[in-house]
């Protein structure tokens, strides 16, 4: 009666399951992989015109983007740089001449090169609230269409692109692999968020315009710090080029190696979310339900074994995504939130799981075979 429910499924993959099917490890993570092929299939379709016209709009907002491509990789295992410009404040036509020199500026040895233009001319241009979900979809749409694996995206960014670099990494972790700011100010962005992101500080020893190369060397230190208290997380690279102001004379471009020998854990067994000015409802194998997210809230995550703990701003309604990359689902869970026990039993693999994560997100990487919902 299991395997007919579970292919069943399958076979009408958005269909509502029923309530009391619980799946293997390898049902349910065949069922991933179906359904997961089957929703890039059809977005590959449906995006392809945007694509095509390399321009995205999601609700007032357009992003669009030129790009390269260098060397060759097997469908499903392309890379995919995303490198934003700088500029700011100030008329479109200077934005416009920064967008076009950001897509000569690096060449990584294999992936897809894309420099975006950012949708305002705003001093914030690449942190803004839209930036968020045009990047979410940008990602979704070369997964679907250009055989981008989504453990291979990189980002990064020069003078105000350095910026975005500093508040994108640390609130959209869970979707790079590495990142690299180069020349930009990180303004009020946490690095608590950076745990499991490889992250490189490039600034030019004079570039001393809003004190960037002593703000840029502190974050270095910070980073330092957390790393030496954390030693499996906080993964840096900083250089600071003596006597050299806010051009690096291409320099930094060692970045781009750096970076390429990363990919994504999208299974950390800890996480460090803090969330920014710009609230995210989902990183990593965490979930809180929409709205319940503030600024300033913080929660640390840590599986050890099949034992889970939660400390910090836990929100009623806190949902973990779990797969057998992170536990073994078929042992008993035990979950702590700030050291009271909150769960103990065991999680059954559910199609739902899977069919409603990959409709939020076609990231197969990234997909549950499970969830939990506490109510602490």
């Amino acid at each position: 009666m299991r395997c007919f429910l579970v292919l069943l499924f399958a076979a009408n993959a958005w269909a509502a399951p029923a309530a009391d099917v619980s799946l293997s490890r390898a049902q349910a993570e065949k069922l991933r992989d179906t359904l997961a092929a089957e929703t890039l299939a059809t977005l590959k379709t449906e995006r392809a015109a945007e694509v095509a016209a390399k321009s995205i709009t999601v609700g007032d907002k357009t992003l669009r983007w030129l790009e390269k491509e260098f060397g060759e990789a097997p469908e499903g295992k392309r890379s995919l740089w995303i490198s934003m410009h700088g500029g700011g404040n100030g008329p479109a036509e200077m934005n416009d001449q920064q967008w076009q020199n950001q897509i000569k500026l690096y060449q990584p040895k294999e992936g897809i090169y894309l420099a975006p233009r950012a949708p305002t001319n705003t001093w914030n241009l690449w942190h803004e609230v839209h930036v968020d979900p045009l990047f979410d979809r940008l990602i979704a749409d070369m997964i679907a269409t250009r055989g981008v694996d989504p453990n291979r995206v990189y980002l990064m960014g020069y003078s105000a692109g350095g910026d975005g670099v500093w508040q994108l990494a640390p609130r959209m972790a869970d979707r790079f692999a590495a990142a690299a700011m180069m020349a930009g100010h990180p303004n009020e962005a946490s690095l608590l968020g950076l745990r499991n992101l490889p992250f490189a500080i490039f600034v030019g020893g004079a570039d001393a315009a809003y004190d960037r190369n002593k703000i840029d060397a502190k974050k270095g230190e910070e980073l330092d710090t957390l790393q030496k208290a954390d030693p499996k997380g906080y993964e840096h690279f900083v250089k600071v080029y003596e006597g050299l102001p806010h051009w690096m004379n291409g320099k930094d471009a060692e970045a781009v190696p750096w970076m390429a020998e990363h990919t994504r854990n999208p299974w950390p067994d800890q996480i460090v979310w803090f969330q920014d000015d710009v609230t995210h409802d989902q990183f990593y194998w965490l979930e809180i339900p929409p709205g319940s997210a503030k600024a300033g809230q913080k929660i640390i995550a840590t599986a050890k074994g099949n034992e889970i703990t939660l400390d910090g701003d836990v929100p009623k309604g806190i949902t973990l995504r779990l797969s057998d990359a992170l536990v073994n689902l078929d042992k008993e869970i035990t979950v702590k939130i700030n050291g009271a026990q909150a769960f103990r039993g065991i999680v059954k693999r559910a199609p739902e799981a899977i069919s409603e994560a990959l409709k939020s997100r076609p990231d197969a990487a990234l997909c549950p075979l499970a969830k939990l919902r506490l109510d602490p």
